[in-house]
């Protein structure tokens, strides 16, 4: 008898855990392409509407920023960081060149090329970047930590 009530309580947490356990499968190639296209739209808000709204607009509220002859920021004080940036000189944009994402599908990193045009001047300055990125509730992509350096690269 114990041993039948012993099976019983096995059985009903294990199909109890099946039945909670409802989270939708991620397929990692769709996310992938989803958090591509999701930098790729960053890119193109950066060269629209200028590097500080685009940083803003994508950065998760707990995302950290490195920059050079800077401690890591994080949060609050990467927003009052990315506030206080003139963009008004320059052109920011970048392509990135490859990246993944994790088999659950909520985090993935990008990476790749940048391109900064100075105003006055008729040149480009190049680039790598490197961003981590977290799938949002509403299924949308925000890089929680973006850092880069200057070296050489073409678009």
């Amino acid at each position: 008898m114990n041993r039948l009530i012993l099976l019983f309580l096995a059985s009903s947490l294990v199909f109890s855990c099946r039945f909670f356990d409802k989270k939708e499968k991620t397929n990692p190639e769709e996310e992938l392409l989803k958090m591509m296209d999701a930098d790729r739209s960053f890119s193109v808000l950066s060269e629209s509407k200028g590097m500080k709204q685009a940083f803003l607009e994508y950065l998760d509220s707990n995302g950290v920023l490195l920059r050079p002859n800077h401690l890591p920021m994080l949060g609050a004080e990467a927003i009052d960081f990315l506030i206080t940036q003139n963009d008004s000189n320059y052109v920011l944009k970048w392509e990135p060149k490859g990246g993944q994402v994790a088999l659950s599908g909520e985090l993935g990193f990008t990476y790749g090329v940048y391109a900064l045009r100075p105003a006055d001047k008729d040149t480009l300055m190049y680039g790598n970047y490197v961003s981590i990125w977290k799938k949002q509730s509403d299924g949308s992509w925000k890089y929680i930590l973006d850092s880069g350096n200057e070296g050489i690269g073409n678009e």
